[in-house]
C-alpha cells in the first residue's frame, strides 16, 4: 500500500501537469522523504512514459548542461533515458539535481524552448549547491513543491485502515466518532509516534509488522544524514553541525539558548550550524511572533525561536526510546511524551499547505515580571489567528490560551490532547489597565490524530459564530 498509495502531493502534481503555462517543477525536501517514489508513482498513475535520469550517477553531464543549449543537452538525455523526449506523454525526471549544478540553471531553457515537455527535478541540499556557484535558481521560470514526511492519514492509508481514514476525512463536530474508532485511532497514533513518517520506515512495518525492522531503517537514515554533513561545510564548522545535531534531543521544543547546546562554541557559530541543518530540512525552526495581525510571519523575531526535528520516528531513535517505552507510557502522565506530542503536531503543521509553501512554524511567548505565558503554536484560519496548545495526556491547564485570548482578543483557541473532540464556550474575567473585562472565546479540543483536519474544523467553528 505504501508504493501504490495516492499521496495528497499527487493531486498537486496533477494540477501542475494540467496547467496551460506549465513550468519545470522542483521537488524539495530532506533525503529519504520519498521524492523519487512520488514522481514514479505519479507517472504510473497518469500513464506517462517516465524518462528518469539520476544525475548523481552522471557527473559528466554538468559541463553539458553548462552549455545551456538544448540541442546539445537533449540528445545526451535521450541516450541515457533510452527514449525520445519529443514524443507525447513523456515526463522527464531529473533526480538528485543538486549533483549537477548547471542542470538547475538550465531548467529555464526547458520552459522557454520545450514548454510541451513536462520536466520534474528533485533534490536535497539545493541551497548549499547554489551558495557555491555564481548563478541562482531560475526565479519565475520554475515551480516548487515541498515534501515532508508522510502524515498520520497517509500512515493509515498505508496500513490499510480505510475505515479509520474515512472517519478522519469526513469528521464533523456534530457527529462524534464512535468510541471504538477513537480508541483504535489512539492506538495507531501511538504506533506512528514510534515509526514516524519516513516512507521506508512505514514500508518496513507494513511488510513485516515488526517494529524492530523500523528501528533498523531509522538507524540507516540517520547515518545517511550524518554522512551528508561533510557536504554542508568543512572543519571547524563541521564539528558544530554534529554538536547541534547531537543536542537536538535535549533542546527540542524549548526556546533556543545556545549555552544549552554547547558552552564551548560561540552563539554565532552554533546559529550558523542551525541554519545549515534547517536548509537541509532536518530542523524545523519555530519563531516567536507578536501575533499582532495577519500574516503571522510579519511579526516574528528571528532571535527568539525553538526547534523541532524533521520526523518523530527519527527523533525517537536519536533519543534512544524503544517501543517498550512508548507503549508502556501511562495516558495520564505520558512521561516524556509531552515533547513527542508537540513534535507530532509540529511536523504536520509545518507542511499543512500540501507542499505549496516551504515549511514554517510560529509560536507566541510573553515574558514579563508578573509571569510568562507561552502558546506552543499559532496558525491562521482565514483572518483569525488561532493559538494552539498541545497536551500529551487527557488533562492540562489552558492558562496560556486564556492569556492569549485576553491579550490578542482572539475568538477561537485550540487544544490538542487525547480526549474526544469538543468545542466549548468559555468566559473569563480579566483585569487589564485597572479595568475588569470579560473575555469570551471558544475552545476547540481535538485529539492529536485530527491535526490534518484542524483548519477545516476551525473554519466551520468560526463561521458558526
Amino acid at each position: 500500500r505504501v508504493d501504490a498509495m495516492k499521496r495528497s502531493m499527487e493531486n498537486q502534481l496533477t494540477r501542475w501537469l494540467q496547467k496551460p503555462r506549465r513550468k519545470p517543477l522542483v521537488i524539495r525536501g530532506a533525503r529519504q522523504v520519498g521524492k523519487s517514489t512520488l514522481v514514479q508513482n505519479f507517472a504510473r498513475s497518469q500513464r506517462l512514459k517516465l524518462a528518469e535520469i539520476n544525475l548523481e550517477k552522471h557527473g559528466n553531464l554538468n559541463g553539458i548542461f553548462g552549455t545551456n543549449d538544448l540541442d546539445i543537452i537533449i540528445p545526451e538525455l535521450e541516450l541515457l533515458a533510452r527514449t525520445s523526449l519529443r514524443q507525447e506523454n513523456t515526463l522527464l525526471f531529473l533526480d538528485e539535481i543538486q549533483s549537477t549544478p548547471y542542470a538547475i540553471a538550465a531548467l529555464r531553457y526547458f520552459r522557454e524552448e520545450m514548454p510541451q515537455l513536462p520536466v520534474v527535478a528533485a533534490g536535497s541540499l539545493l541551497e548549499f549547491v547554489l551558495a557555491k556557484h555564481d548563478f541562482s535558481m531560475p526565479v519565475g521560470r520554475v515551480e516548487y513543491l515541498h515534501l515532508g514526511p508522510m502524515t498520520f492519514e497517509e500512515f493509515l492509508l498505508a496500513m490499510g485502515d480505510d475505515m479509520l481514514l474515512s472517519y478522519l476525512k469526513g469528521f464533523q463536530l456534530s457527529q462524534p466518532l464512535p468510541q471504538t474508532a477513537h480508541q483504535k485511532l489512539l492506538q495507531r497514533q501511538r504506533q506512528y509516534l514510534y515509526i514516524g513518517g519516513m516512507p521506508e520506515s512505514i514500508l518496513a512495518f507494513c511488510e513485516s509488522r515488526s517494529l524492530l525492522n523500523t528501528r533498523d531503517v531509522h538507524r540507516s537514515i540517520v547515518q545517511t544524514y550524518q554522512d551528508d554533513f561533510a557536504k554542508y561545510s568543512r572543519e571547524p564548522s563541521l564539528s558544530r553541525i554534529h554538536t547541534v545535531f547531537n543536542a537536538i534531543t535535549r533542546v527540542v521544543g524549548e526556546k533556543v539558548k545556545y549555552a544549552n547546546i554547547s558552552r564551548e562554541d560561540r552563539a554565532k557559530d552554533l546559529k550558523q550550524a542551525i541554519v545549515l541543518l534547517t536548509k537541509a530540512r532536518l530542523l524545523l525552526p519555530t519563531y516567536h511572533s507578536s501575533c499582532s495581525g495577519i500574516p503571522i510571519k510579519s511579526g516574528i523575531s528571528e532571535k527568539i525561536y525553538k526547534l523541532y526535528f524533521l520526523d518523530i520516528g527519527l527523533l525517537n531513535y536519536l533519543n534512544g526510546l524503544e517501543w517498550s517505552h512508548i507503549s508502556a507510557l501511562d495516558e495520564r502522565t505520558l512521561i516524556n511524551e509531552g515533547v513527542l506530542a508537540e513534535q507530532f503536531i509540529a511536523q504536520h503543521l509545518a507542511y499543512r499547505f500540501e507542499g505549496l509553501e516551504p515549511p514554517d512554524l510560529f509560536y507566541w511567548l510573553r515574558e514579563g515580571k508578573t509571569g510568562n505565558a507561552e502558546v506552543d503554536f499559532v496558525t491562521s484560519t482565514g483572518n483569525t489567528i488561532v493559538p494552539i496548545e498541545v497536551k500529551a495526556g487527557k488533562s492540562g491547564t489552558i492558562k496560556s490560551l486564556q492569556q492569549f485570548a485576553i491579550d490578542k482578543k482572539t475568538t477561537l483557541t485550540c487544544r490538542f490532547d487525547l480526549n474526544p473532540p469538543s468545542v466549548q464556550d468559555l468566559s473569563y474575567r480579566a483585569r487589564q489597565k485597572q479595568k475588569v473585562q470579560t473575555v469570551n472565546y471558544k475552545l476547540l479540543s481535538l485529539p492529536l490524530y485530527l491535526v490534518d483536519v484542524m483548519h477545516d474544523v476551525s473554519l466551520k467553528v468560526l463561521n458558526e459564530e
